[in-house]
């Protein structure tokens, strides 16, 4: 059997493989690449925060920096997930011609993004640290960290593109050992490079973002092999990287809700790093430790909407009403088990994670607190991230735009904001800052499940069964 015919099999088994099995052997991959990814975010903190004399303000000024992190991964990711779906979409109906397309006009946007970032990280790093904090140890901690990071964004945006092209093909495990592998170097040189092993110099904040990119473009690096070797069927020309307009609107029309989803996480950790700020600079510190903690669990959701995503929108594009429901059903059900179970250690283990890094006592009491009050939430931000991939399947982008409003600003930057200044006038704990975050994701979540509803009703439910009496669902 040639290696073209070995790829159309992986695309059929999209359409004919049990969906519940399918659904675990395409989110397991990914969720384990996403979770040490987030692993590797801890790990990166946890270097930093055991420097000798500036550990803290090190990891203040990672806490202050990530919103920029997080911008860059929400554009890329984005436009990821609106190839991925518009590729597994066209795939499913069978027209290569388009997917070649899809595939050029993802790498074309890739190159623009990349320029926007390099751009910001030399001309504008240095406005966007002083709008945050007047330490100035802390400031040129951000501007060193940002602008490595931004200057040699490419690794990060293209690895994105092609782990959400290998995704939609049916090649997880690809997109999960690029990833697995950049994670790896990381956390190799992040003590390396921030202590100065080796002989080499002891870095710092910068050694950490040196190793942050360099282990990003491994990940890029084996992305692109992976994808020129296992994406053949669908590999593309020239002439496919020539804008097109109806397929790059097609892309966004998809990827900018996620996008502004993936934004929404930048602009409100941002507005808590300034509402927290009004507290004090250890509770911004406390918040960006158990920001990156939390990420453990929230990435394990977000990649099972990675897997919810393609396979929902393939059999969509099938034509199998039975097939597209089971997507949704199976997706939300094993993201909820995930989260619970999630949920349940770290309000067990909260102490002993908050004592793996160098933070003070008043630090580490806030972190604690962040861990067993918002940790609550967890389970429903799970549903609100499975019902976004199920939307982002269905043409749902503005429902799932909608739940990300709700659940990562509406809801929490004026609520968050009141509770700070009771906290400021009123001497009340800042747990009850931590509160926001269940205040958002429980709302949010009941309004999704509205909006899952209609969409299962309208859209699922006026489907023509097109398939054959052969292909699973279970």
């Amino acid at each position: 059997m040639n290696e073209l015919q070995e790829e159309r099999q992986v695309v059929n088994k999209m359409g004919s493989e049990p969906v519940g099995r399918l659904m675990m052997k395409m989110g397991i991959p990914i969720i384990l690449s996403m979770m040490l990814q987030a692993f590797y975010n801890i790990v990166d903190s946890g270097f930093v925060s055991n420097m000798p004399d500036t550990g803290e303000q090190a990891m203040n000024a990672l806490t202050l920096a990530f919103p920029v992190q997080m911008l860059m991964v929400a554009i890329s990711i984005g436009t990821g997930v609106g190839a991925n779906a518009m590729l597994s979409k066209t795939l499913g109906q069978g027209d290569t011609k388009k997917a070649r397309k899809v595939i050029g006009n993802t790498l074309l946007l890739g190159g623009i993004i990349t320029i926007v970032f390099m751009s910001f990280g030399i001309f504008g790093v240095g406005v966007y640290a002083g709008s945050q904090t007047s330490n100035p140890v802390i400031y040129d901690m951000v501007v060193i960290y940002l602008r490595i990071c931004c200057v040699a964004s490419v690794g990060i945006v293209f690895f994105s593109m092609f782990e959400k092209l290998l995704q939609a093909t049916g090649h997880a495990v690809q997109s999960t050992i690029s990833q697995v592998s950049g994670a790896v170097i990381n956390i190799i040189f992040d003590p390396i490079l921030i202590y100065g092993w080796f002989g080499l110099p002891a870095l710092g904040v910068a050694g950490a973002a040196y190793a942050t990119v360099f282990g990003q473009i491994v990940s890029m690096v084996l992305g692109l092999i992976f994808h020129i070797k296992y994406n053949r069927d669908v590999a593309c020309s020239t002439s496919d990287i020539k804008p097109d307009l109806h397929i790059v609107k097609g892309i966004y029309s998809i990827g900018l809700p996620a996008i502004i989803a993936q934004a929404l996480m930048s602009i409100m950790t941002y507005g808590m790093n300034l509402i927290l700020g009004s507290i004090s600079e250890q509770a911004v510190t406390a918040y960006g430790l158990y920001y990156k903690i939390q990420q453990f669990l929230l990435f394990a959701a977000f990649g099972l909407r990675d897997a919810i995503t393609p396979i929902v929108s393939y059999n969509y594009g099938m034509g199998s009403r039975e097939r597209t429901k089971a997507g949704v059903k199976y997706g939300i059900l094993y993201t909820l088990v995930i989260m619970v179970f999630g949920t349940l250690l770290l309000e067990v283990f909260a102490s002993p994670i908050a004592s793996m890094f160098g933070l003070s006592g008043g630090t580490k009491e806030l972190c604690v607190s962040a861990i067993r009050v918002v940790s609550i939430s967890l389970p429903f931000a799970g549903l609100n991230v499975a019902y976004q991939g199920a939307f982002q399947a269905l043409d749902g982008g503005v429902q799932s735009l909608i739940t990300s409003v709700f659940r990562q600003f509406l809801f929490v930057l004026p609520v968050a904001w009141i509770f700070a200044y009771i906290v400021n006038s009123m001497g009340a704990s800042v747990s009850l800052v931590w509160i926001t975050f269940i205040i958002a994701e429980v709302l949010s979540a009941a309004i999704a499940t509205l909006f899952m509803r209609k969409i299962n009703k309208n859209v699922i439910g006026n489907m023509e069964e097109q398939t054959s009496t052969h292909t699973s669902v279970a």
